[in-house]
């Protein structure tokens, strides 16, 4: 497990080299081959980029699928059951993704909510929301699979990332409004004493596990953006350029062809365009944080988290 806080961030990188050897699955009758998985913290915009793929000519993507939480939350919460069992938890991962991307005639009756919409089904619309005919490519994009991200790379080794980054200030202000994501600060839910290191909280050394009592729900909030952010920097590190994509939201959401352009590239096939709701309203949600942040809270994510904030460029 990494410990430590100095992190190099969009720097050096490793040459491009050919993928590493792959586990063979088979799910619907297809071998899954370089399956995209897209990842980053809390309202980051990875969903908007998984509708995207799930709009796209020829892939199954999945957004919360229940077979897929249950592992990806189980070893992003508990860290300890990957250490050391790295093929055992890789067999974990590969056999939930298998299970989440079944198709049959009544799949999609099991899919979140988040993802039947993306497929554009109705609530009374039974599915499946994507045609055999045709399919060669899968991928995923649940919440939180940021945490777990070392894993899922070990479950698919040629697997494609693209990872999202945006202001934190940004997704502070959303978790703070998300009941969902507030609900993992309970006291009867925080693991840190159980489990430390916790990329899950982003409590790295003690430091941080002395300081997160005291904390606001704003501070864990930024200490959770700061911990995927960490996280993305050292996966940035590991992997080349032809296995991992970064994409900031806020030039998502100034250009979306050209964030479909750029996807379309890294993954080899038409890449719709990534877009949450309409480019105007997508606009309007880049530095909500001057509407909804105090400046106490400012001042606390700043604590937190300023220094992550600058070296990824927001001022």
């Amino acid at each position: 497990m990494w410990s430590g806080h100095r992190v190099r961030y969009w720097g050096d990188r490793k040459e491009k080299r050919s993928m590493p050897p792959r586990h063979i699955l088979i799910v619907n009758s297809r071998n899954v081959a370089q399956p995209v998985f897209v990842i980053g913290a809390p309202h980051s915009g990875a969903e908007a980029v998984g509708r995207a793929l799930k709009l796209s000519p020829g892939f199954h993507v999945t957004i919360g699928q229940q077979s897929v939480l249950q592992a990806a939350y189980g070893f992003a919460r508990r860290p300890s059951l990957y250490n050391g069992r790295g093929d055992a938890a890789a067999a974990v991962i590969r056999d939930a993704f298998a299970q989440g991307w079944q198709l049959h005639p009544t799949s999609c009756l099991e899919c979140t909510p988040q993802c039947r919409s993306a497929a554009g089904l109705k609530p009374s619309e039974v599915g499946p929301c994507v045609e055999l005919r045709g399919l060669s490519r899968y991928g995923d994009a649940s919440p939180d699979l940021a945490y777990s991200a070392e894993a899922l790379v070990h479950a698919f080794p040629d697997a494609l990332i693209v990872q999202v980054v945006r202001d934190g200030r940004d997704t502070v202000a959303a978790m703070l409004e998300d009941q969902m994501a507030m609900s993992w600060f309970r006291p009867g839910v925080v693991n840190i004493d159980t489990e430390f290191p916790n990329p899950f909280y982003g409590v790295e050394d003690e430091s941080d596990r002395q300081a997160w009592p005291s904390l606001s729900p704003t501070g864990k909030c930024a200490m959770r953006w700061r911990g995927a952010i960490r996280l993305a920097a050292r996966l940035r590190l590991a992997l080349a350029d032809n296995q991992l994509k970064t994409l900031r939201y806020e030039d998502m959401a100034r250009d979306p062809g050209g964030a479909a352009a750029a996807l379309t590239d890294f993954i080899g096939t038409k890449i719709a365009a990534p877009v949450t709701g309409t480019t105007k309203r997508a606009k309007t949600e880049q530095n909500a944080w001057r509407r909804s942040l105090s400046y106490g809270q400012l001042a606390e994510v700043e604590k937190v988290a300023g220094e992550e904030l600058r070296r990824l460029g927001y001022k």
